[in-house]
């Protein structure tokens, strides 16, 4: 199964397990198969450029969302190594990945949940610093400082990490009996611990990535709606128009505009997997419900709600391509080489004003002969 997604284990043509075949749509197996990859390939390079584009380029963003967007960027992409390529690929593609031995089976689980807690607690408090930074004057002067943000996204990550040590105990490795072209085989098989211990965890778990997080995510996204709707009727449209082309105030606008985004796309893909989950861990949590069969609507609902979770991951890239024209202008002079290409002929520009500025600076100014000629006649006479 996959470990982060609860999904079912799914064998490869020509292997059977011995208590019995895998029922369901065999098609909506396939699109699996070919998503996963796909979001790896599409995902992975799209999160590392536009950790280039943010950092490197001039994208008109604060430095405090800078740093948040460019780690959230960085934790998106080891979601998806450790869940996306490493366990949902590899589980569709191989019979027995490398992840099904010990202590792999454990080191994954706190790798992929550490991720997941990054990036969903990453989003949370940049929501929360910018409410901040838009009602108090003091908050904006210390959340302002890049020092400050550059702590606070570190110890989100740490935080995360330390928070999903326990999860490397969710799963234990058992032998387990497979018919392989007519031959049966013993392989180590990393499953779910079936103990109270391991669904505490999980519900923990499922509200500390989920649950939490979309809460505050809402309610922080509506105080900053209420507080820019408030503050936008204290001015007349004059007054608005001047304060709209001020450049620190364009830029603040543009970040929320962004975070809105960001985090409205981080409800709607993480919500359907919230509520799917819930429901199966309290309507369907038996031990006689099959949770490979895809004829039964709940569990071709869950899979669907879990693409759209990881979707999540490999979205920021687009998101910022379509609310941001700086962002795009960048990511065009860069893919065209246009910004190299200017910034070396303003170099050669300035290089040849100094060495010309330099030349007249160390000419000795030339005294008018006639000038000359006239002080030498005075005085002879």
């Amino acid at each position: 199964m996959g470990l982060l997604q609860a999904l079912p284990y799914l064998l490869l043509p020509g292997a059977e397990e011995e208590d019995g075949n895998m029922e369901g749509d065999s098609g909506f197996i396939t699109v699996q198969k070919v998503y996963y990859p796909l979001l790896c390939i599409l995902g992975i390079p799209a999160n590392l450029f536009t950790f280039y584009v943010i950092c490197f380029r001039k994208c008109g963003m604060s430095d405090t969302a800078i740093i948040y967007l460019s780690c959230l960027a960085i934790v998106d992409t080891f979601y998806l190594v450790w869940v996306i390529l490493l366990d949902l690929t590899l589980t569709f593609w191989q019979l027995q990945p490398f992840w099904h031995s010990h202590p792999a089976c454990g080191i994954m689980g706190f790798l992929q949940y550490g991720s997941l807690y990054s990036s969903s607690w990453i989003v949370v408090v940049f929501t929360i610093e910018r409410y901040l930074v838009l009602s108090s004057t003091s908050a904006k002067q210390h959340f302002s400082q890049a020092k400050v943000t550059r702590l606070t996204c570190v110890s989100i990550i740490l935080v995360s990490h330390l928070a999903s040590v326990p999860m490397g105990w969710i799963n234990v490795v058992t032998p387990k009996n497979f018919t392989i072209e007519g031959k049966n085989v013993t392989l180590p098989w990393c499953h779910y611990r079936g103990h109270i211990y391991s669904t505490v965890l999980v519900w923990v778990t499922t509200f500390l990535s989920g649950g939490i997080p979309i809460i505050l995510v809402i309610i922080f996204n509506s105080l900053i709606g209420h507080h820019l709707t408030r503050v936008r009727k204290m001015f007349t449209k004059e007054e608005r128009r001047v304060m709209r082309g001020g450049s620190t105030k364009g830029m603040v606008r543009r970040t929320i505009f962004l975070l809105g985004t960001v985090s409205v796309t981080f409800v709607v893909l993480s919500l359907p997997r919230f509520v799917t989950y819930c429901i199966l861990r309290t309507k369907y949590n038996h031990d006689w419900f099959d949770r490979n069969d895809y004829r039964i609507p709940i569990n071709l609902i869950s899979d669907l709600a879990n693409m759209l979770q990881n979707l999540n991951s490999t979205t920021n890239f687009l998101l910022y391509c379509m609310v941001s024209r700086r962002f795009r202008q960048e990511l065009l002079h860069t893919l065209t080489c246009k910004s190299k290409a200017r910034e070396l002929g303003s170099f050669l520009t300035q290089t040849t004003m100094k060495v010309f500025s330099l030349v007249d600076h160390k000419t000795p100014p030339t005294r008018d002969p006639i000038t000359v000629v006239l002080t030498n006649l005075k005085q002879t006479q």
